[in-house]
């Protein structure tokens, strides 16, 4: 089939997604050459295809009838035949960057602040100037947290004869060795994770934060950037782009749930039930830059902060409340995730936050 063939057949995929239908890229192709193999005689076959290659539920059908005919026929789609169900959870593929948290309604807050409301909205994500994050992105090369390659250097005082270069030697003199040449392992920067709330309790620092997430995608050679509330965002390509303003302005529009609720024990249960962002985490240094205000139960919070500090090398919260030095968590969720952190620092400011991050290779 040609390019052009193929386009009805990613539209469909594209739509189900949308909608909430759990499609990975995997049902896609597959739903592409079942298309092929059969050689459709009649739209009939393409419809048979689909419906078996994507698993369509029975009580969802009507709206896969819907999606379909639009695609498939051009007939409109009517508003209530696709309007997906508010408590149902979403993983968008194939690019991978968001995922759904399934909302239940609670009875008492656990937060002061905090709000379970799905509130899905686009702002613009505004760039303040900030000298600290310029200085942080001269300084990020040599201070951030460094890891042992198993790539080896050549250095005089090594751990290690280099029998290569030894060898390599000895056929240019002849066999005389006067001095035997050592390697030593090379160091290379840790990944770094960083995991920002952007809810509603959050709102008067998200910009900033997610300006400081721009500058440790631009200054780091391995980041990784996640927002946080009622959906988990992946925004790392969007704060790959070098100009600042123009980041963040990608960044505001791939991310629909800024200043909404507060679910952070869901975020994280949603982080780590995608094996490819639980990887990014391995001997990494996760940052949750959050006031840990939250909304749900604190025990899913506290079971997801022990399984992500498992996996880290280091895990460190940093919230605005401990800008305050009287500060000492009270919540049922800080208290119960203290043991499993680092380090419980200070997030009010990007200077705070910045001088942290630098300060924690030579704290470590």
């Amino acid at each position: 089939m040609t390019l052009r063939a193929l386009d009805p057949f990613f539209a469909l995929a594209s739509a189900l997604r949308q909608a909430g239908f759990h499609v990975s890229p995997d049902q896609t192709q597959g739903f592409i050459a079942a298309a092929g193999a059969l050689g459709p005689r009649d739209i009939a076959d393409v419809y048979r295809a689909a419906l078996a290659l994507f698993a369509i539920p029975p009580e969802r059908r009507a709206e896969f009838d819907a999606l379909f005919r639009a695609i498939f026929e051009g007939k409109v789609v009517e508003a209530d035949a696709t309007a997906s169900k508010e408590d149902e959870a979403e993983a968008l593929e194939p690019s991978d960057e968001t995922k759904d948290i399934e909302l239940e309604d609670g009875d008492e807050p656990q937060g002061a602040e905090a709000t379970a409301a799905e509130r899905l909205t686009t702002r613009k994500v505004v760039s303040t100037p900030a000298a600290a994050l310029d200085q942080f992105m001269r300084a990020a090369p040599r201070r951030l947290p460094q890891r042992l390659s198993y790539r080896r250097n050549p250095y005089r005082h090594g751990d290690r004869i280099d029998l290569r270069r030894a060898l390599k030697l000895a056929a240019r003199s002849e066999g005389d060795l006067f001095t035997l040449p050592r390697n030593v392992r090379k160091h290379k920067q840790r990944r770094i994770v960083c995991l920002v709330d952007v809810s509603g309790s959050m709102k008067d620092r998200s910009d900033e934060l997610l300006a400081f997430g721009h500058a440790l995608v631009q200054a780091a050679d391995k980041a990784e950037v996640f927002t946080l509330g009622t959906k988990l965002t992946r925004i790392t390509r969007s704060l790959a782009l070098i100009d600042r303003d123009a980041a963040l302005l990608r960044v505001s529009q791939a991310v629909s749930d800024l200043d909404g609720g507060t679910r952070i024990g869901e975020a994280l249960e949603a982080y780590l039930s995608v094996p490819r962002y639980a990887g990014f985490a391995r001997g990494a240094l996760v940052l949750v830059l959050s006031d840990g205000l939250e909304r749900g139960d604190p025990a899913l919070m506290v079971d997801a902060a022990a399984r992500l500090s498992r996996l880290a090398w280091r895990m460190h919260w940093l919230t605005p409340l401990a800008a305050d030095p009287d500060f000492q968590p009270e919540t049922a969720a800080l208290l119960g995730i203290l043991p499993w952190l680092d380090d419980l620092g200070d997030g009010g400011t990007v200077p705070a936050i910045c001088s942290h991050v630098l300060n924690i290779a030579r704290a470590a």
